[in-house]
């Protein structure tokens, strides 16, 4: 089997690693790739938002399907195009990858759903949004209804906070066109839970459900940040509690999506808020998740071959019937971040990742060849620079093994959290 992977990330090095993992014989060609992807894969230097070079990618090299891995490409309408000149590709059309590009948009399918989320008033002018964060009261949730690579969504808890935050994305554009529109949306409280499935337009497989830590510092703290690690599996999810989830929220959203004329198929992620009255909805992507894939993909024991799977949904064939995702082991993943990230990541600084880390598998995010490709030593070149999983029996041993490795891993400016997991290994230790 023949694949085009697009993208360039630590997400794209997961979903490369984990097809090479249960078919060695798969031959993938990533577009633009990474120094990670290509100890396994042939990477082309073609942009992942350059859709005319990629169909031609694609058709040249005759691939069996393409996987999109980031949301720009899905935004831009990458799979329309590819379907238009019949090619098999995994993700959603443009329309359908709105329940991510555009919060307001997901928040009208939610209610036609009569899917669980947080209340919010859409607004385009900063008075009115003003008046939405004093109506709805303290804490608020400010976020920015476009795509804002992860930080457009400002919790404040002071009203002087929610003006500002309002201020510098309506007033001040501080996340473009992205924060034309914003959200004023009403503080949900609980435990976090992210839930990626495999769609076909009407049904899902989730995989196994992983907790994001967004926050830069430990202990939940410093600013918001694309994720700072995730691990896997959640105890919080339970059996009955997903398939609540796949009821109240997966499918009610899918025939909601396809009753408009915008089936979703692909890989449809749900962040969830576990709170007092069952899972809500925080938000919507419409592709894998970034760190959390890092985390799952690793453990994820599927009932039919990865690859076979997402190749199925991308020439538009229903899940296989009985398909099941368990979890085999437990995965902690921790982000080793650029010196000044999330503002202003430093790049250019020499990487050194020891080859003897047991039971890891470091994935590279954002990497390059300091001396050009194939022998120039790995530096940085991104905010989030590796994804480092460790692999246990329990929970502790994974947190163990993902600590110990990022400890050694060696660049100047290195920054990560050495917590991810807490709550989950509280609730260990408080059983034990």
């Amino acid at each position: 089997m023949r694949v085009l992977l697009v993208g360039g990330g630590g997400r794209e090095h997961a979903l490369a690693w984990r097809l090479t993992q249960d078919d060695p014989t798969v031959s993938i060609i990533a577009a633009p790739g990474n120094p990670g992807i290509a100890e396994f894969a042939e990477c082309v230097p073609v942009s992942s938002t350059d859709t005319d070079a990629l169909l031609h990618v694609a058709r040249d090299r005759r691939v069996d399907f393409t996987l999109v891995g980031p949301e720009a490409p899905l935004a831009a309408g990458i799979v329309d195009r590819f379907r238009a000149d019949q090619r098999a590709i995994f993700g959603p059309t443009r329309a359908a990858a709105a329940i991510e590009t555009s919060k307001s948009f997901a928040k009208t399918v939610m209610r036609d759903a009569g899917v669980p989320t947080a209340r919010a008033i859409v607004c385009t002018e900063s008075p009115r949004a003003k008046a939405a964060a004093r109506e709805l009261g303290l804490p608020i949730v400010i976020k920015a209804s476009g795509l804002a690579a992860g930080k457009g969504v400002i919790v404040c808890d002071t009203i002087e906070q929610a003006d500002r935050a309002i201020d510098d994305m309506l007033v001040g554009h501080a996340f473009g066109v992205a924060g034309t529109e914003v959200l004023v949306e009403e503080f949900m409280e609980g435990e976090e839970l992210s839930v990626l499935a495999i769609a076909d337009g009407a049904n899902v497989l989730p995989l196994v459900p992983a907790q994001d830590h967004k926050r830069l510092l430990d202990g939940d703290r410093g600013p918001n940040t694309g994720g700072m690690g995730a691990y896997a599996p959640v105890s919080l999810a339970t059996d009955a509690l997903l398939a609540d989830i796949v009821a109240r929220i997966f499918r009610p959203t899918l025939a909601t999506l396809a009753a408009l004329g915008k089936p979703f198929t692909g890989l449809l992620y749900a962040g969830l808020m576990l709170t007092r009255e069952g899972p809500r909805v925080v938000e919507f992507n419409c592709r894998f998740g970034d760190p959390e894939t890092q985390a799952v993909l690793p453990i994820a024991e599927l009932s039919v071959s990865f690859a076979e799977l997402l190749a199925a949904i991308a020439r538009g064939e229903s899940l296989p019937a009985g398909a099941t995702c368990v979890a085999r082991r437990a995965a902690v993943t921790t982000v080793l971040a650029a010196r000044g990230y999330p503002d202003t990541p430093k790049a250019g600084a020499t990487i050194d990742i020891p080859p003897d880390l047991a039971d890891v598998v470091v994935f590279q995010a954002g990497t390059a060849r300091g001396g050009g490709p194939p022998d120039g030593a790995l530096v940085t070149a991104g905010g989030r620079v590796l994804a480092v999983t460790g692999l246990g029996d329990t929970l502790d041993d994974a947190h163990r093994r993902s600590l110990h490795a990022a400890r050694r891993i060696e660049f100047e400016g290195k920054q990560f959290r050495s917590d991810i997991g807490w709550r989950e290994l509280a609730r260990g230790a408080g059983a034990s």
